[in-house]
C-alpha cells in the first residue's frame, strides 16, 4: 500500500491525522516494525489500530494488558475440561502414555490474543493495548516474541509465526517501557487536539451537528482539559458523547445550565463536577463571550484563546 492509498483509507474512516502521524504509520508498515504509541488516556491511541485494521481489511486482534498478565493469558491456555472428558472417556481403551500426548496436542490447545495473531491464515492487526499496566518479566516475554516471531510451547515445541501481524502497542506511560522495547518499534506521542483539531473530528464524527454548538461544546472541553483543577481530563470520546448527548436533547446554545446538566457525559467523576461548577461561577468555563458572538464557521474572534484561562 503506498503513502496516498493509505491516506485515502484514513479519510474514508473518518480519522483525522497529520503529516507525521501518517508517515509514521506508513513506514511502520512497510519497515514490519510494532508501532509504540504513548499519550494521555482518551487521545485516541487505540482508535488509531481499529482505523489501521479498516484500512488494511484486516481483522483486530486485541489484547487488553494489565497487572499479572502472564503467557497463559495472553498465549494460550490447555482446554483442561476438554482433557478430563478425554481421560474419563479413553481410559480404559488407550495406553496411557499414549493418552498423555494425546492430551497436550493442537485439539486442546486454547488460543489466546498473541498466539491467535501469528497463527491466522490471514495477517491480523495485533492490538497490545496499555503495555504499561503490564509487568516488566510480561514485557520481556512480549519483546521475545516480537524479535523471532515464534513461540515455544513445552508440551509441543516451537510455533513459528504463519503470517506476520501488524502490531500497535499503547501506552499511557503508567510506568516507563524498557529501552529495549522501544528500540524495537516505531514510535508516535500523540497529545490532546487542538481546537482547530478537535472541531475538525467532532465534525467529521458528527456531521449533523450544529456548527455553532460544535465549537461551544469544543471550546468548553479545552478549557476543561487545560484546567489544573481538573483531575481525570475529557477524552475525545468524551466530547463526541457530550455533542450527541446534546443533539439528543435538540440543544443550540451551550449555557451555563445546559452545562450542568449534562456535565456527566464531560467528567466522570464528583471532583471534577463540582470543579466544573467553580469554574462555571467565575465564568471560566464558558467561551469569553458568553454565547454572544457568532461563531459561525469556527475561527471567530473566540475561538483562539482557551487555553489561558483556566
Amino acid at each position: 500500500m503506498d503513502l496516498q492509498t493509505l491516506k485515502q483509507k484514513m479519510d474514508e474512516a473518518r480519522y483525522i491525522y497529520d503529516e507525521t502521524l501518517i508517515t509514521v504509520l506508513y513506514v511502520a508498515l512497510r519497515l514490519d516494525r510494532p508501532l509504540l504509541i504513548e499519550g494521555a488516556a482518551g487521545v485516541g491511541k487505540t482508535e488509531i489500530a481499529k482505523v489501521m485494521a479498516a484500512a488494511l481489511g484486516r481483522e483486530l486482534v486485541r489484547m487488553q494488558c494489565y497487572e499479572g498478565l502472564d503467557e497463559s493469558k495472553s498465549l494460550y491456555e490447555w482446554n483442561y475440561q476438554k482433557q478430563l472428558l478425554s481421560i474419563q472417556v479413553q481410559m480404559g481403551s488407550r495406553d496411557s502414555d499414549e493418552l498423555t500426548k494425546s492430551l497436550f496436542s493442537d485439539e486442546y490447545l486454547l488460543e489466546r490474543p498473541l498466539l491467535r495473531s501469528i497463527r491466522s491464515k490471514e495477517p491480523v492487526v495485533l492490538l497490545i493495548d496499555e503495555i504499561d499496566k503490564s509487568d516488566e518479566e510480561f514485557e520481556a516475554f512480549l519483546l521475545e516474541l516480537l524479535s523471532d516471531m515464534q513461540v515455544s510451547i513445552p508440551e509441543i515445541g516451537t510455533i513459528p509465526a504463519t503470517t506476520k501481524p501488524f502490531v500497535v502497542l499503547t501506552s499511557n506511560r503508567a510506568r516507563p517501557i524498557s529501552d529495549a522495547l522501544r528500540r524495537r518499534c516505531a514510535y508516535l506521542y500523540i497529545e490532546y487536539p487542538d481546537m482547530d483539531k478537535e472541531l475538525a473530528i467532532l465534525r467529521a464524527r458528527l456531521p449533523e451537528v450544529d456548527a455553532r454548538l460544535a465549537v461551544q461544546v469544543v471550546e468548553a472541553v479545552q478549557r476543561l482539559r487545560a484546567s489544573e483543577a481538573i483531575l481525570k481530563k475529557p477524552s475525545i470520546a468524551e466530547t463526541l458523547d457530550w455533542a450527541q448527548a446534546l443533539m439528543a436533547l435538540g440543544v443550540r446554545e451551550l449555557t451555563p445550565e445546559i452545562m450542568r446538566s449534562t456535565v456527566g457525559f464531560v467528567l466522570k467523576n464528583s471532583e471534577d463536577i463540582e470543579t466544573m461548577a467553580e469554574l462555571l461561577l467565575s465564568g471560566e468555563a464558558q467561551c469569553d463571550c458568553g454565547g454572544a458572538c457568532d461563531h459561525g464557521e469556527g475561527n471567530g474572534d473566540c475561538a483562539h484563546h482557551h487555553h489561558h484561562h483556566a
